[in-house]
């Protein structure tokens, strides 16, 4: 294959450096002066940006290397008598299709979500065994492999649009073993990432027998989330923290100094001031290898690769251009965070912005994105953390807001904010008549002071301003689950019961508190069902007077048609204490069709509890379960698709004790055709009908070596 390779200059547009808050004027436009918030971002120029990170490379750097002078001059202090433990050896550690269907259950309409399966009516297109599968699925009892196309590294998720798939995997080398496995409930894990190099695989499907390659990219960054908003694919990319992996070669051990915890004097003959010496020494080798290091060796790149037949054409070149890039005076932003766009029918480089923040949760509609980042107070005083948060509370999201634009321009960094609490996930925010809603939660179970906040922000020139609030909503419980639709706004909190309570948001600058419904257990996911109706997914709890152990799984509808007086009308528990359900605590593994009345969920199903504390012993179930769902005559099971033999004593495979955070059902995802369903593990798929659930017709196993 004939390679060309080009390496772009990078191009040194030098900018003024802006004061902190200063918004880029436009061509006609005067220069307009803001106030400082609390988490805005500063534009940079490439001077600045030099400065800045390597005054951050610079802390980062001394602060490692204090803890191992600090590790140091003990070890020179003292002999190994003087410690009173006993030194061990470290452990190293056909082209028709269905007339109705499902497609990704999607927060926004219209605007797509990257998963690992995909479906148009006629093709279900899948990553499995380290390949691109489409499978001709329609008729449904014909369901057969059509083709598989290898992707180099480990496939996570993909976007297919337009006779193009669209695939992010992680860099040869790197392996999680499940491309279903990423933060997305956020209770109980951060949204930090893949934690890998990224690739994107885009191949030209428009003959689905013969997929082609036609675009590689390549980042040193990780996937952090994505949209797809018609032609324009938006990604959020995660690069290193700063400190030990942003410049080659420091070091933070001298070279001729044992590396013991003790004895360092009486053993070795190293005395504290000449260990002193050794890490003055070190310390000015490492600061002039940073000051040394171009600030292009400090920026996130991309390769690009463009297939032609046998050419190949490769580009080499920063991701953003100095401008492009915004700068958080917050001391816990480590790393870059990179917002990268481009259409599906261009073969323009990459456009992207970047800030130096950490990651964190992803909200976006047609028109804008929001990034939500976690902080936490820190153990010492630090004047700079936020300064309108009261000093009691010590959880604070803040927000970025970028605008999108159409055909694959790079997101134009708009403003930014802060509210007490942290978020929880994406459904937590919601951006409506330009007026960004966002439940927090301050504080942690089992401390009296935790509770939450709703608030509304408008962008104010290169601020998110607080409109109004509803705060200290269910004191001493915190949020389970979010979902605002247009003026109103439904927030789950537990800690013994459910409170869902109905936020009036039609006036941003006082929202306030509608109606209330108090039942056992709570929410983890919210799905409307039409303008009256809630769908839940969570679990059962078992009241222990103080607190509630979880139970079972449990489905709800809750009529909200009178806003003030919420009622449940209809709730179904499944198994008990250890069933899990990633439906539970991911949206995209819960399919609700609502053209045929019909909601699938995965489900592992374990009995035998005694209650309390007590996990099931026995799982009696795992698969997908499929239900006939109307809001008058509630849930009805009709059955399931078995992936797994019952256990009985004979069979035990300890596949019940599972964590309500941590779901692991066998079944991932599921599709609707018509009346047909398909039933998604990571190495298999079975399609059955509706009518005769537990002896699917077709059962395809996801493993290249079988075809």
């Amino acid at each position: 294959m004939k390679q060309t390779r080009i390496i772009h200059p990078f191009i040194l547009a030098v900018m003024a450096a802006q004061p902190l808050s200063c918004v880029i004027p436009g061509p006609d436009e005067p220069p307009v002066e803001e106030e400082p918030g609390d988490a805005d971002l500063t534009p940079g120029s490439c001077e600045d940006l030099d400065a800045k990170l390597k005054a951050r490379l610079i802390e980062a750097m001394e602060t490692n290397l204090q803890y191992k002078r600090d590790k140091a001059v003990d070890a020179a202090t003292y002999s190994c008598e003087d410690w009173w433990w006993e030194e061990e050896e470290e452990e190293e550690e056909e082209e028709e299709e269905a007339s109705e269907y499902t497609t990704t259950n999607t927060q926004v309409e219209d605007v797509d979500e990257a998963d690992f399966v995909k479906n148009d009516g006629g093709y279900v297109y899948l990553l499995a065994d380290g390949n691109f599968w489409i499978l001709d699925a329609w008729p449904a009892d014909e369901t057969h492999t059509l083709s598989t196309f290898e992707i180099k590294g480990e496939p996570k998720r993909m976007y297919v649009h337009e006779d193009k798939a669209i695939i992010y995997s992680l860099i040869d080398g790197y392996w999680s073993n499940n491309p279903a496995s990423n933060c997305t409930y956020g209770y109980g894990c951060d949204f930090t990432g893949d934690g890998a190099p990224m690739r994107i695989t885009i191949l030209d499907i428009s003959d689905r027998e013969n997929p082609v390659l036609t675009r590689e990219l390549e980042f040193d960054g990780a996937y952090l989330n994505s949209r797809r908003v018609g032609m324009d694919i938006h990604t959020a990319i995660v690069f290193s923290e700063f400190g030990l992996n942003a410049v080659d070669d420091l070091d933070y051990w001298p070279d001729d100094l044992p590396n013991v915890w003790c004895g360092l004097e009486d053993e070795y003959g190293y005395s504290v001031a000449e260990v002193h010496a050794l890490f003055d020494e070190l310390h000015a080798q490492n600061l002039e290898k940073i000051e040394n290091t171009p600030i292009l060796d400090l920026l996130p790149k991309v390769v690009d690769k463009r297939y032609d037949g046998d050419e190949v054409t490769v580009s080499e070149a920063p991701l953003s251009e100095c401008e492009d890039f915004y700068i958080s005076e917050l001391s816990d932003a480590e790393g870059f965070l990179s917002l990268m766009s481009f259409a599906i029918d261009e073969v323009d480089p990459m456009a992207a912005t970047t800030m130096l923040s950490q990651p964190g949760a992803m909200y976006a509609d047609a028109d804008s994105l929001y990034i939500a980042v976690r902080h936490r107070r820190p153990y010492t005083d630090d004047p700079d953390w936020f300064p309108d948060i009261d000093p009691e509370i010590d959880d604070a999201t803040s927000l970025h807001k970028f605008k999108l634009k159409k055909g694959g321009k790079k997101p134009k960094y708009q403003a930014s904010g802060v509210v007490k609490g942290r978020v929880l996930n994406q459904f937590s925010m919601d951006e409506y008549d330009e007026v960004l809603r966002i439940a927090t939660t301050s504080g942690f179970l089992p401390s009296p002071d935790v509770h939450s906040t709703i608030s509304a922000l408008e962008q104010d020139g290169s601020q998110l301003v607080v409109l109004g609030q509803v705060d200290n909503l269910a004191p001493t419980e915190d949020i389970r689950s979010v979902r605002f639709r247009d003026e109103i706004g439904y927030v789950v909190t537990f800690k013994k019961t459910d409170p869902l309570f109905v936020i009036d948001l039609a006036d941003p600058n006082a929202p306030e508190v509608l109606g209330e419904l108090k039942i056992p257990g709570f929410s983890t996911y919210m799905h409307p069902m039409d303008e009256d109706h809630l769908l839940t997914m969570g679990y059962d709890a078992d009241d222990m007077d103080s607190f509630a152990y979880f139970q079972g799984l449990q489905l709800q509808i809750i009529d909200n048609t009178d806003l003030e007086n919420p009622t449940l009308t209809h709730k179904e528990i499944i198994g008990t204490r250890g069933s899990t359900s990633d439906a539970a605590t991911n949206h995209l593994a819960f399919t609700y069709f609502k053209a045929r009345d019909l909601l699938a969920v995965p489900m592992t199903i374990c009995e035998e509890s005694n209650g309390g504390g007590d996990y099931g012993d026995i799982m009696t179930f795992s698969g997908l379960l499929v239900y006939q769902v109307t809001t008058e005559d509630g849930f009805k099971l009709l059955g399931g698709v078995p992936h797994d033999e019952p256990e009985t004593l004979d069979n035990y495979t300890n596949k019940c004790n599972n964590w309500w955070t941590k779901s692991n059902s066998r079944v991932k995802r599921s599709i609707f055709m018509e009346d047909w369903v398909y039933s998604i593990a990571l190495e298999r798929i079975k399609v059955a009908n509706i009518s005769d659930l537990e002896n699917p017709p077709v059962d395809i196993k996801l493993v290249v070596d079988d075809e």
